[in-house]
């Protein structure tokens, strides 16, 4: 059975690498360009399980999934690839402000604990142990989710699509696809047409124009984020303790050698705009709120800035995985928003589901 997958950010590659394990299919990945250049190369990869406060529900289950998935996924990719991976495993530390209620806190973990997962819940005074480079004042505690990730969203990319073509998976990037005809099932690209069983559109910001020429659009908008890399001249806090720290939407993320990655902005669109415009406004906000709960980051040097557009669904809740309607052989796996990274392992899961499923019918 042939299957073909448009996308090749993180969402595709851990598509082509699931199906790359079940046997019987022959997979091929397109994209427009190579692999982990877009919404995937623009992205810090912290993976918020755990530590989300939705209390249960399907987008809880793909998180907790995916954090699993990773678990065992990294290891393995590392072993097939022979590429270093960045996963940190020392989990995720959540600022929390005055204002913040604590005891709902205290409640999800009582929760996270009967479904088999940790929080802790820290006071001032276990932080000012713990985590001496930061900034107390208006910080009231902190909640501690030791079994949330954050892993290298490129490298992770790059190793998934790897590990696929060692599995067999056919790739064609710098090829677009300027054609699709009516009933799905046959593509055009520069290289000419190919005959495929199951389409997977996984293309981001570029599933929109793919669902038009099929005459069910699916409105896929651009939201921007701004992050930048830093070099500080020794590590924030204690060299072996050194967690993804996150406090009002800001995110400091370690990197090894005395780098961390912080980010990222949340900027649309203007109204009169298709797309938002980077705001060096908003960027240095963003910056003096990392400082401002560790002021040892006013020292530290700004290796890079880069920005990206995620792709966030118009009108309904993200990500989109389902047939693409009016059709039983297209699949939908797209509109991720701020959680490709994080969702991407459980969305391979549900299109591996979707068409293993309906070959037993």
């Amino acid at each position: 059975m042939r299957v073909t997958v448009v996308g090749c950010g993180i969402v595709g590659a851990a598509i082509a690498f699931e199906l790359s394990q079940v046997s019987g299919l022959k997979v091929t990945v397109l994209d427009a360009q190579q692999p982990a250049q877009a919404c995937s190369r623009a992205a810090l990869g912290v993976l918020m399980g755990a530590i989300s406060q939705k209390p249960k529900g399907n987008n809880l289950q793909m998180r907790l999934l995916s954090i699993q998935q990773y678990n065992a996924w990294v290891p393995q990719l590392e072993a097939i690839t022979g590429r270093r991976i960045l996963f940190n495993r020392q989990g995720i530390l959540r600022l929390c402000c005055e204002g913040d209620d604590l005891d709902a806190w205290r409640s999800l973990a009582s929760l996270r604990a009967s479904q088999g997962w940790q929080l802790e819940i820290g006071d001032r005074a276990y932080l000012a142990t713990h985590y001496p480079q930061l900034n107390l004042d208006g910080i009231i505690g902190a909640v501690y989710s030791p079994s949330d990730r954050q892993v290298d969203p490129t490298a992770i990319t790059l190793a998934l699509i790897e590990a696929a073509q060692h599995n067999g998976v056919s790739c064609q990037f710098d090829t677009p696809v300027t054609g699709i005809q009516p009933d799905g099932l046959q593509l055009y690209t520069p290289r000419g047409s190919l005959d495929t069983d199951w389409l997977v559109i996984a293309a981001g910001l570029g599933s929109t124009p793919l669902t038009t020429q099929l005459q069910q659009t699916v409105d896929i908008r651009p939201v921007l984020g701004q992050a930048v890399r830093v070099k500080v001249p020794q590590p924030l806090g204690y060299p072996t303790l050194q967690p993804v720290i996150t406090g009002q939407d800001v995110h400091l993320v370690p990197l090894g050698n005395d780098e961390y990655w912080i980010g990222a902005t949340v900027e649309f669109p203007p109204v009169d705009s298709p797309s938002p415009i980077p705001d060096p406004v908003a960027l240095e906000q963003m910056m003096q709120q990392a400082i401002a709960f560790c002021p040892a980051l006013h020292q530290a040097t700004r290796l890079h800035h880069w920005q990206g557009l995620r792709p966030r669904p118009e009108g309904r809740p993200a990500p989109i995985i389902e047939r693409l309607s009016g059709y039983s052989h297209v699949i939908l796996a797209s509109g991720h928003y701020r959680n490709g990274v994080l969702l991407a392992p459980a969305t391979a899961k549900k299109v591996k589901d979707l068409i293993l499923d309906a070959a037993k019918l």
